[in-house]
This record gives C-alpha cells, sequence and structure tokens, in this order.
C-alpha cells in the first residue's frame, strides 16, 4: 500500500467513520455540506501562523493574541527542510519542536488544520523541499518520480508518527490534514518592488460575506512573521524574484506579533457571527530605539576563508552547483587564475543566464563588481596571467512556486573571459554561522580603503532592558546581519522596500555586552554603524534603478 493511501486512510478514516457520538470525531456531513464535531455541526475561522518564521519565546504570546482575535483554530506548515537539513538528520528541537508547538496550541484550546506538505510554498526555501533532492541526478520533484516518492515516503514515516498521536480522534486537536487553500490577509514582498498592502475594508468585507455564507474559512496569514537566516525562498515570474526577510505580509498581527487596526476589525466581524472570548487582547510587545552603534573592527572575507571553509576546497574541471556539494544555504566561493594577460577590458561572462543568484566578483582579492541572475551577466576586467579571479555565489532563496522547483544554485553554467571558456576551479562550501560563532579574533580597525566583502564588528550594551526592536543600514549596500550569534537575515536597503530587519529582544543581553556581526558583500559606509530603531521601516521607495548603477542592458561597466 502506498504511503500517501496510508494517509489518507489513517487520518480522514479516523476522522470521519466513529461508532457513536460520544467518541471524538471530526467529519464531513456531505448532504447538509457542513463539517461535523462530535457528531453536531461546526465551523471553523481559522488563522495561518508559521511556528518557523516566529521565536518559541514568543509562540504562547502570538496564539493568545490568536485566540482572542476569536479564532478557534490555526492552519499550520511543517517546512521538511527545516526538519531534515540533510538526508536522513533530523531536527525537532528548539525552535523546530513541532511537536512543543502542537501542544501549546491545544492548551490554549485552538484545533488544527495541518499542512504537512512535502510540499507547502509559503514562500519558503524551495517551497519546504529539501534542496539536497536536486542531489539526486534527473530527479523530477512534485511527480511520481520513484527518486522523489522515495525520499517522500522515508520523510514521512518520521513525521506522521508524531502527528497520529495528536489527531482529533486520538485525543488531540488536528481536524484535518489539508493540501491547498489560502484567503490573504495581505501579500508578500519581493526584493525591488514597492511593499505590498491590502486594505482592512477589503479583507473585512470578504470575511463577512465568507461568514454570511456559513463557510469555514482561514485566513492567510494571521501572522507572518520573519524569514531569518537564508531561510526566504523566491517567484520567477518572467525572471527570478527573491523574498524579503520580513514576512509581515502586512497581516493581522505584524510582524512583531503587535495587533493592528485589520486584526480589531476582524475580531469585530467574527463577534458578530460567534462569541469571541471576552477580556482585552493582549498589549503590543515594548520596543526600544538603542541608538546607533558602531562597528570599527574589520577584516575582509577572503582574509578568513580558512576559517569560513575549515575543510579542503574540491578541484573541478568546471563548476559545480551548491547541491552537488550538499551546500543547502548561504554562500560558496568559486576561484580559478586568469589564463591569459588581459590588457584591455574583457568582458567576463556568463552562459545560460547561470549565475543563481549573485557574485561578487574580485580579482586578487580586489571587488571588481556583482554578476546578477536575470539581471547583469557580464563586467569588463583587466589582469595578469595568473591573477585570481574570485566569485562569491550568495543563493537568494531556492524559486517555491510553480514548475522552477529544480533551482540550482551557484555556477550553474560555465564562465567566459572574453571567447575562453574558463577551467579548473577550486570550490569553497562556506560555513559562515558557524565561523560568526567562533568568534574569530583577527578583526582590526578598519581602513578607509575597504571594499567588496567584509564583515564589520562591533559592541553595545542595553540599558538593563531587551526590548524587541528594528536595525536600519544608513549608507549600506547588501548582505547579513548576526547578532550575539543569531542570523537575523538578509539586509538590501539600496534595492528596498525593506530598510529593517525585526531584532527580537530575547537575543539581547542585559548583562554582557551584545555583539554584532555585518558581512557586507559590496561597499561599507566610511562610518560603518547600525541603527536600532522602536519601530519598522517596510515600505522605503526602492533606490534601485539599472541606469543608476550604470548597467546598459545586462552589463554593467566598471
Amino acid at each position: 500500500m502506498g504511503l500517501w493511501l496510508y494517509i489518507l486512510i489513517v487520518v480522514w478514516g479516523g476522522l470521519r467513520f466513529q461508532g457513536t457520538a460520544a467518541v471524538r470525531s471530526f467529519s464531513i456531513d456531505y448532504k447538509n455540506n457542513c463539517f461535523l464535531k462530535d457528531g453536531n455541526k461546526f465551523r471553523y475561522i481559522s488563522g495561518s501562523i508559521h511556528y518557523f518564521r516566529i521565536p518559541p519565546a514568543y509562540w504562547k504570546d502570538r496564539l493568545l493574541k490568536m485566540y482572542m482575535s476569536g479564532l478557534n483554530a490555526v492552519q499550520i506548515y511543517v517546512p521538511w527542510n527545516y526538519h531534515e537539513p540533510l538526508p536522513g538528520i533530523y531536527n525537532f528541537s528548539g525552535d523546530r519542536n513541532l511537536e512543543g508547538f502542537l501542544d501549546l496550541v491545544a492548551q490554549l484550546g485552538l484545533l488544527v488544520i495541518l499542512r504537512p506538505g512535502p510540499y507547502i510554498c509559503a514562500e519558503w526555501d524551495m517551497g519546504g523541499l529539501p534542496s539536497w533532492l536536486l542531489a539526486e541526478p534527473n530527479i523530477i520533484l512534485r511527480t511520481s518520480d520513484p527518486g522523489f516518492l522515495q525520499a517522500v515516503n522515508k520523510w514521512l514515516s518520521v513525521l506522521l508518527p508524531k502527528i497520529k498521536p495528536r489527531l482529533y480522534q486520538n485525543g488531540g486537536n488536528i481536524i484535518s490534514i489539508q493540501v491547498n487553500s489560502e484567503y490573504y490577509t495581505g501579500w508578500l514582498d519581493y526584493w525591488g518592488e514597492p511593499h505590498s498592502t491590502k486594505s482592512t475594508t477589503v479583507v473585512t468585507n470578504g470575511l463577512q460575506k465568507i461568514l454570511e455564507l456559513g463557510a469555514n474559512v482561514n485566513m492567510y496569514m494571521f501572522q507572518g512573521g520573519t524569514n531569518f537566516g537564508y531561510w526566504s525562498g523566491a517567484d520567477y515570474k518572467d525572471k527570478y524574484y527573491p523574498i524579503t526577510t520580513s514576512y509581515d505580509y502586512d497581516a493581522p498581527l505584524s510582524e512583531a506579533g503587535d495587533p493592528t487596526e485589520k486584526l480589531y476589525n476582524i475580531r469585530a466581524i467574527i463577534g458578530k457571527f460567534q462569541l469571541v472570548p471576552a477580556g482585552p487582547m493582549p498589549p503590543p510587545t515594548p520596543k526600544f530605539s538603542y541608538g546607533y552603534v558602531s562597528l570599527p573592527l574589520c577584516v575582509a572575507f577572503l582574509d578568513i576563508l580558512s576559517l569560513l571553509s575549515p575543510g579542503l576546497p574540491f578541484h573541478s574541471s568546471f563548476p559545480l552547483t551548491f547541491e552537488a556539494l550538499m551546500q543547502t544555504h548561504g554562500f560558496m566561493l568559486y576561484r580559478t587564475v586568469l589564463p591569459d594577460d588581459i590588457l584591455q577590458p574583457v568582458l567576463l561572462s556568463v552562459l545560460e543566464n547561470g549565475i543563481h543568484d549573485l557574485a561578487y566578483v574580485l580579482l586578487n582579492g580586489e571587488y571588481k563588481g556583482t554578476l546578477e541572475r536575470d539581471r547583469v551577466n557580464a563586467i569588463n576586467i583587466t589582469g595578469q596571467l595568473g591573477d585570481s579571479l574570485d566569485l562569491l555565489v550568495e543563493s537568494m532563496g531556492h524559486i517555491n512556486f510553480g514548475a522552477n522547483n529544480s533551482d540550482f544554485k551557484g555556477l550553474t553554467h560555465n564562465l567566459t573571459l572574453g571567447s575562453t571558456i574558463l577551467s579548473n576551479w577550486l570550490i569553497y562550501p562556506l560555513d559562515i554561522d558557524s565561523a560568526v560563532a567562533q568568534e574569530w579574533p583577527p578583526y582590526v580597525p578598519r581602513s578607509n580603503s575597504t571594499t567588496g566583502p567584509a564583515f564589520y564588528t562591533g559592541v553595545f550594551k542595553t540599558p538593563g532592558i531587551n526590548y524587541d526592536t528594528y536595525v536600519k543600514f544608513p549608507g549600506w549596500n547588501k548582505g547579513q546581519i548576526w547578532i550575539n550569534g543569531f542570523n537575523l537575515g538578509r539586509f538590501w536597503p539600496v534595492r528596498g522596500p525593506q530598510q529593517t530587519l525585526f531584532v527580537p529582544g530575547f537575543l539581547l543581553s542585559t548583562s554582557v555586552l551584545n555583539t554584532i556581526v555585518v558581512l557586507e558583500l559590496q561597499n561599507a559606509p566610511s562610518n560603518p554603524k547600525v541603527l536600532f530603531l522602536d519601530r519598522p521601516v517596510l515600505n522605503s521607495t526602492s533606490s534601485f534603478s539599472l541606469k543608476r548603477h550604470g548597467i546598459t542592458g545586462n552589463t554593467i561597466q566598471l
């Protein structure tokens, strides 16, 4: 018997066919077009929340606010790649504690609509599918491909035993397993596009009409949260559109979990159709402006390559992808040498749009420019025979939607210098998070001439509080930030619209100095510093334009 058929029998069979009303049951009354809970007509009013986008310290606060909004259920996705980062290596602890989250939902009296995938979309990296699936040659994802189904079955054999005791008929609170359906309260943001919003009036009018029909509804999202680290996905609509670090979604609960006008209006609509809990809504979490923090110390990326990639590099005649080397996120460095003297500018270009997704080009350690998928596929360089050519390639997130799930990262095609195909590569997988956690020592006071990929660091002390805050990047270009070793995610203020990153207060210490590490990939400001604010800036007009950045067609002139 196939495992998918097994799911249907175990879940839906158990939910539908119960001998008496005294036994817990959740079923479909097809004749009257409704759900039955313990034999009685039932309607759920639900909201989506992603435990993987919210720190565990805040789970209870967010769920309580959803309960106080009048919801009787929440919809939860399970991202496969979050729990099986490498084949056969599973993680259900800490911020990945799915069972703990489900149990907390039950304690607060909310039911669960579970969406276990294996594909979830959700603007999450690769739609929740592990990128290591692409290491198998010729695999076709989201089909009956034997290689794909074998991996899915193995994953579900781990996941389903955690779900089964929490099904409603087994004493738990999971009333259904759902494949797909979303009613939007807002919309996502892409780097370089305007901030998306959906008016409260549109959302509440739509909700009222749905409830007047007697229908069940789930609101996606009720809280969006944050794409910490490298987890944001991307869409492909004529070109590649990476998704911002913020997943605020203009949802009823903000990225920081604060009630919005939209939430209070939704609560009022729900109150017309069923009782909502008495009592006040839990207040917003406190915020604080910690002000400017200088980052006076710096180390060039290439100067600590041995710390960032402690193993030996891979030798290959031609470029290999992230997936071929089991690099699931982040960055890889590709190194070769110039095969000839280049006295006059010659185009360094990539075939078949083969930069996935950005490549920061350095010649003998000097930053020369950036290649970008679908936008910039060539730059001019000069140099001498034997000069070291490095491309630091960044994944901005695997495509999470549509038919482009086989989204390989890195250099996916050959690079050419003029008419010469470059070969004999050294390829360095990079584990920057682990290196940052080591607090490596070789920082030095910054030189004003520092350009290209480099790390900047500084410390600050809080005034005895650790409230939530937002970090802004005045004068910076693009990069990644860690606070006390926690990877907050990508910043890209020159592209926008997002200008600040959410900093959960629990990350901050009130007793010792807090450490900030910023990886700037292009050019840092002359006086490197960041600014902590008590409110987000998510809707700044993008300053990015092809013409302003000297881009003509698909070639940048340096």
